[in-house]
């Protein structure tokens, strides 16, 4: 029996032995100077740096992993948000609003527990060659580069190439109206079990020349949360299938995005987008992206639409520093008042002009 007792301490011993952790202190800095017309109803420019995003926005973070041995591992991940341009918070002024999480992770896929990432966000990352950039779809749609879940469950299964996944969310958003896309739903209502509920699904294959995603994400309301998601039978769905091809130096991604909005009043919005990057070398590339805004309400009529058109050109000054200007143009329809920037203004039916001039420096 003494034997026994040793043998199972130095097996033990040995576990903790091999076991190992690491702790990255990661972040890219990304900011510039940027320039958009008719502001308002009666015109104006503005010039200035940009609060919310450059070609991506600006964050620091932690993450660390623990090898527990045995193919498991734990992990971590807490990231900030941040203006370089005035040094706040960004995500309601969160600490840590874009990640807060801790998981466990094997063959058998990975579990995360907090703040986190959804499904929806997943889908786009490659068929988006634009991104989350200050001339980009995020105009159209705020909640496309902001969709993360408080308080999630969530499970991603990577196994030759296919990607399964999803989160369901006990409440989605407890950040006020000062973020980006919030909501003001944190949930956790006694008596209503649906409040603030958050659920989002994906799958998607990715090969080396080409891939494809499809995604499902509903959102609930609930009482005292931002309009129009202020009553827990209200819904706010996201629809998206995307793909991309590589030819050569070439990607080229395409994609559909549906939002119904199933409230007091129903909106429809669609999103269509296309775009290529091109390698000239590995040190200098362009991107380019169409986009088609079309909205539409209770009586099915296209009450508004709006057509992006976006130029960017990057070059890499190392590994980690970067310069890159962007030029984007947008087209309004009489009844439409879609900015060109990421958090800008536009006169109702007016087009407009904007320009950025920005660097990027990652650590």
């Amino acid at each position: 029996m003494k034997m026994k007792w040793s043998a199972a301490l130095l097996v033990a011993a040995t576990g903790f032995t091999y076991a190992q952790s690491s702790v990255t202190l990661y972040g890219i800095v990304d900011t510039g100077v940027a320039y958009y017309n008719h502001a308002t109803a009666h015109g104006g420019s503005v010039v200035g740096v940009p609060t919310l995003t450059g070609e991506v926005p600006s964050r620091w973070g932690l993450k660390g992993v623990e090898d527990l041995g045995g193919g498991y591992k734990t992990f971590f991940v807490v990231e900030s948000g941040s203006q370089p341009g005035t040094g706040s918070l960004n995500y309601g002024g969160r600490l840590f609003g874009r990640q807060a999480n801790v998981g466990v992770s094997s063959d058998y896929g990975s579990l995360t527990l907090g703040r986190q990432m959804n499904m929806t966000m997943y889908a786009l990352t490659n068929a988006d060659v634009i991104g989350p950039s200050i001339h980009s779809m995020a105009s159209f749609d705020p909640y496309l580069p902001n969709s993360r879940s408080d308080n999630a469950v969530g499970y991603l299964e990577k196994f030759r190439g296919a990607t399964l996944g999803g989160t369901y969310s006990f409440g989605h958003d407890a950040a006020g109206p000062a973020g980006p896309a919030a909501t003001n739903c944190g949930g956790q209502v006694p008596g209503d079990f649906v409040v603030c509920r958050q659920y989002t699904a994906l799958l998607a294959y990715d090969s080396a020349s080409f891939g494809a995603a499809a995604s499902y994400d509903v959102m609930r309301g609930g009482p005292g949360a931002s309009a129009p998601l202020n009553n827990s039978a209200y819904t706010d769905t996201h629809n998206i299938v995307d793909g991309y091809v590589w030819f050569g130096p070439t990607k080229i991604g395409v994609g559909w995005i549906r939002n119904n909005v199933a409230a007091a009043t129903h909106l429809q919005t669609d999103i269509l987008f296309a775009g290529a990057t091109y390698y000239v070398t590995p040190w200098l590339y362009f991107d380019a992206q169409g986009v088609r805004y079309l909205q539409r309400g209770l009586a099915g009529k296209s009450d508004a639409n709006s057509t992006l058109v976006v130029g960017r050109v990057n070059y890499l000054l190392s590994k980690r520093a970067m310069v890159y200007t962007s030029v984007g143009y947008v087209l309004n329809s009489a009844l439409a008042a879609e900015p060109v920037a990421a958090g800008g203004t536009v006169g109702a039916g007016m087009d407009q002009l904007g320009v950025m001039v920005g660097i990027q420096q990652k650590f």
